[in-house]
């Protein structure tokens, strides 16, 4: 007799709040500056103060030190005074606080959405009762213009697995320190190597050029001399755009001590992911020692081209951020939670098709051969299938979940179970899905999809968070012995 395996859907939402909104600069281009400032600089004294009188009313309440936003967004800005011209030193603090808030802007970070969540156990594991685990989801949220982030959510699972979200804050808060990676010349030579290891004229200018340290900034200055003095073909084009791929995006962010995990958003910085950070799977990943840290691969995308990163922490106060370069530079990469003979292991889908599996001994340089272990082969799958976030080591092999499109560009969840030392191979597959859309799932931004960035186990069932139809977000908890079963005897669950 055959038989579903029994998913318990809870009554739990993460829906979008429009209310959340994040203080950021608001550009204008230099001439449309430029004119601002001039307005701003003729109203007398009396006038201004009235203006930003005003401004402080309506806003202190709604940011955390929004005076420190309107000093940082003032400096952006405050080279242009050259240029009407006006000496700084001659502004006053409220001058200058004035002008920042012209170039600043509300944005309500997940108006639109709030989806593709993933989940994994909080580093703060202490004070709790037995059967409870603290954990942290994360989601992507998005905004005006489909601008996405990464925004987060603590809550402490209890004995039963419903979730108990903390207090959601609304002082939300942009990293209070980004710093730049500065480059070294000899680490950064041995990594291009990696990638082009044969000697070219182009490849000898660049390396004349560099200096012992330098900037991002200073590399492209350098890209630019050299490409002006060499023959523009495609191997050198094409070098010097991976020259500065492999330069780009690399740095460190730090939020306030004082904000609760709730109000860290992790919005675009770099030029690579100025239209948004998509779907981060989060793994706690274990080292050779056992000690813990988190990992998030995600996609950023420039408006034109999407570039796959990493993302690492081990508070989530402090965050560094690198790309990933190699085969793997698709959509949907997910690193698995430990080493694998010695070797880091990601589940990627680098053909938009099929789930394959990479190796590599550097954790953002994935040159091997990625190698195909799963393709569509049931009709609820037939379109692709991909993962849905890290896999969950368990006894009987690797579970990984797996988002399918079927009929309908339906999406719906399966599960497989991979080999657990050569995780290369699958074991055992659902032949059916795991979950498809209810009534209440199917409507949404994108109808007909349920998606997950990741899950956990907790008290011997799994805890699966979903979206549901790029709009918003529930959980799902399952018997983890019954799915294992199941996928390793599909015969008797249909």
């Amino acid at each position: 007799m055959h038989k579903p395996v029994k998913v318990e859907r809870k009554d739990i939402y993460f829906k979008p709040d429009k209310k959340r909104v994040l203080a950021r600069f608001f550009s204008l281009g230099e001439e449309r500056t430029i004119k601002v400032i001039k307005r701003a600089l003729e109203l007398t004294e009396s006038e201004r103060k009235e203006v930003f009188g005003q401004v402080l009313r309506s806003y202190t309440k709604r940011h955390r030190s929004i005076i420190n936003i309107f000093e940082r967004n003032f400096e952006r800005v405050s080279y242009l005074l050259e240029k009407i011209p006006f000496p700084k030193e001659k502004l006053s603090q409220l001058d200058k606080l004035l002008i920042g808030s012209y170039f600043t802007m509300e944005y309500s970070i997940e108006s639109a959405a709030l989806f593709n969540p993933s989940i994994v156990e909080h580093p703060d594991q202490t004070e709790l009762f037995k059967g409870e685990k603290r954990v942290i989801l994360s989601f992507r949220a998005t905004g005006e213009g489909h601008v996405s982030s990464i925004v987060f959510r603590a809550g402490t699972l209890d004995l039963d697995n419903n979730i108990h979200i903390d207090y959601i804050g609304n002082l939300l808060d942009k990293p209070i320190q980004v710093k730049n990676h500065r480059y070294h010349k000899e680490s950064f030579l041995k990594k291009m190597n990696e990638l082009h290891a044969e000697p070219t004229e182009v490849k000898t200018k660049l390396e004349e050029k560099l200096t012992a340290t330098f900037t991002y900034e200073e590399l492209k200055r350098y890209i630019d001399e050299v490409r002006q003095d060499s023959e523009e073909n495609l191997e050198n084009i094409t070098f010097l755009q991976q020259a500065l791929w492999l330069a780009s995006s690399h740095y460190e962010m730090t939020f306030s001590l004082d904000t609760s995990i709730s109000e860290r958003v992790i919005f675009p910085i770099a030029d690579t992911e100025k239209r948004g950070i998509e779907d981060a799977r989060f793994v706690q990943f274990k080292d050779e020692k056992g000690e813990s840290v988190y990992y998030a691969t995600y996609t950023a995308y420039d408006g034109f081209s999407i570039l796959p990163k990493l993302l690492t922490t081990k508070d989530f106060y402090h965050f560094k951020v690198k790309p990933i370069y190699g085969e793997i530079a698709n959509k949907g990469a997910a690193l698995f939670p430990r080493k694998i003979n010695g070797r880091y292991a990601m589940l990627c889908r680098i053909d938009g098709e099929n789930n394959y599996i990479a190796y590599s001994h550097n954790i953002n340089i994935w040159q091997e051969t990625a190698i195909r272990i799963q393709q569509p082969e049931y009709a609820y799958e037939f379109v692709q299938i991909g993962n849905c976030g890290s896999p969950i080591e368990t006894q009987y092999g690797w579970l990984i979940l797996t988002h399918a499109v079927g009929p309908m560009r339906e999406y719906v969840l399966g599960a497989a179970l991979l080999d657990l030392d050569n995780p290369h191979v699958e074991i055992g597959r659902l032949h059916s899905p795991l979950m498809t859309p209810n009534d209440e799932e199917r409507e949404g931004y994108v109808p007909n999809v349920i998606y997950s960035c990741g899950a956990l186990v907790h008290n011997e069932q799994l805890i699966l968070p979903y979206a549901m139809s790029d709009y918003a977000s529930t959980y799902a908890t399952i018997n983890l012995e019954e799915l294992l079963l199941a996928i390793l005897n599909p015969e008797r669950y249909q």
